[in-house]
């Protein structure tokens, strides 16, 4: 069963997370968890080292750090400061600038008329450009002697241009040569108490609209030709998943019944896989393929996006990018 077990996830804990309710160890996937209960923030960290931990978890080798934050959909001014520095600070450990001139793209997909999918976009409004100035007076007019040149550019969906995402990008890597590739995309997620409450960051890549079955060509260092860091933020669930969630409250609360604690027992005994199964099989035709979104998305994805932005400037926009919190007093 466990290999028909296909959930809607863009993130690689929830993969992970998948395997471990079966107790199915994966080798060659490292994980490592740390927590700050004062900020209640939980960063989770998930190395896939091998080809063949990759094929089952079905994501590329590389390093996806998963930072948790309930209060990010909360309009918290001040906690959406600290989320920022904090990802600014996990960022900076995907830098690796040899010269003084470091060369920054960052993309943002998505679409801009589709509020879920607004969220790379956003974030392109709110950055720091700096390449075009560098390039015009030079890297002194920043007054840093070891500068950042950032470009963005949002460039659609295929819908939009009749072009693949990657082929754009891919034509303005090779226009403009940068050190550095950064994707913001919005993902799918399997736990609806993860949407846009969760940061996914990876030197893997991306593959656009992957989480809600519509994979489109990935955009990875193989493809383009420079190193490249996406940063996610899960935004839609799986219908499906809402479904087999609400099953699993009826069935703790039918544990506690007396008259169907007997049928709450029975299906406690099917494993996670098993019951995703179920509820796919039983669920309306009409909602298969139908993705939820919370009906403050509006209003979310915008304090989201900057929240992000924020942070990339930390990192991109200054010379104290190691200490980050100083650019907020």
């Amino acid at each position: 069963m466990i290999e028909k077990y296909s959930i809607r996830t863009d993130l690689a804990l929830e993969q992970k997370e998948r395997f471990e309710a079966d107790h199915v160890e994966i080798p060659g996937v490292v994980v490592e968890e740390q927590e700050d209960a004062e900020r209640e923030i939980k960063i989770t960290t998930v190395r896939i080292e091998t080809e063949n931990g990759a094929k089952i978890m079905k994501k590329p080798v590389g390093t996806y750090i998963t930072m948790e934050a309930p209060g990010m959909a909360v309009p918290d001014e001040d906690y959406h400061r600290e989320i920022a520095v904090e990802l600014a600070k996990y960022l900076e450990g995907f830098l690796r600038p040899d010269r003084e001139e470091y060369s920054v793209l960052v993309a943002g997909l998505g679409n801009r008329k589709v509020t879920p999918d607004a969220l790379g976009p956003y974030v392109v409004d709110n950055l720091n450009i700096s390449r075009h100035i560098i390039k015009e007076y030079g890297r002194y007019a920043m007054g840093e002697d070891r500068i950042k040149m950032v470009s963005a550019v949002a460039p659609g969906v295929t819908g939009q241009t009749g072009m693949e995402t990657a082929e754009i990008i891919r034509g303005i890597v090779s226009e403009t040569k940068p050190d550095l590739l950064v994707v913001i995309d919005a993902l799918a997620a399997r736990s609806s108490r993860r949407l846009n409450r969760t940061i996914q960051i990876s030197d893997a890549g991306i593959h656009p609209g992957a989480g809600v079955g519509n994979c489109r060509n990935g955009i990875t260092e193989e493809t383009t030709g420079v190193p490249v860091v996406a940063i996610g933020v899960p935004t839609v669930v799986d219908a499906a998943t809402i479904v087999n969630d609400t099953m699993e409250n009826l069935i703790c609360a039918m544990e506690h019944s007396e008259t169907l604690r007997g049928v709450g027992v029975v299906l406690q005994g099917y494993s996670a896989a098993e019951k995703y199964e179920l509820v796919k099989e039983l669920i309306s035709p009409q909602l298969h393929g139908m993705f939820v979104t919370p009906k403050d998305i509006d209003e979310t994805v915008k304090r989201i996006s900057y929240t992000i932005s924020e942070a990339l400037n930390l990192v991109f926009s200054s010379g104290h990018a190691h200490n980050p919190s100083e650019k907020f007093i």
